[in-house]
């Protein structure tokens, strides 16, 4: 039998509104020791935003720390459900050059899954299986 999303994905989806400033998702980040915050208003899920994007997009593109986070939001959201197949995540994210997808059940984010999730199921002794169960070096 296949290995779904589900059983790999961090189920505890760390969230904050449009609103937000991306000084505040900066810490929230550092606090919940995530590189990913789905962006959601309500139970809508409407983008999500990476450690990359706050750096690339925000500090370098010259918005200040108040600006609201969805300006920093990825343009296009790709998700999948927690019963797809770790295979398929796996296609879906080499074809759109992502390395985390929110998982969505009934239109609620239940998770999220990463580049390195797969990797540590796959291949667990190897670098990226290695680097991603690794403690951070903060």
């Amino acid at each position: 039998m296949a290995v779904t999303v589900s059983e790999i994905m961090a189920d505890t989806p760390i969230t904050a509104r449009p609103t937000t400033s991306i000084a505040e998702v900066a810490r929230i980040m550092r606090d919940e020791d995530v590189g990913v915050v789905l962006i959601g208003e309500g139970t809508d899920l409407i983008g999500l935003v990476t450690d990359r994007d706050l750096v690339v997009r925000s500090l370098a593109g010259g918005l200040g720390p108040d600006t609201p986070v969805r300006q920093a939001c990825s343009d296009q959201l790709w998700s999948v459900a927690p019963e797809t197949e770790v295979v398929r995540a796996a296609e879906l994210m080499r074809k759109a050059a992502v390395r985390r997808l929110p998982v969505v059940e009934d239109g609620k984010a239940v998770g999220v899954v990463s580049l390195g999730d797969i990797a540590v199921l796959g291949a667990p002794d190897s670098v990226l299986g290695a680097i991603s169960v690794a403690l951070p070096n903060t």
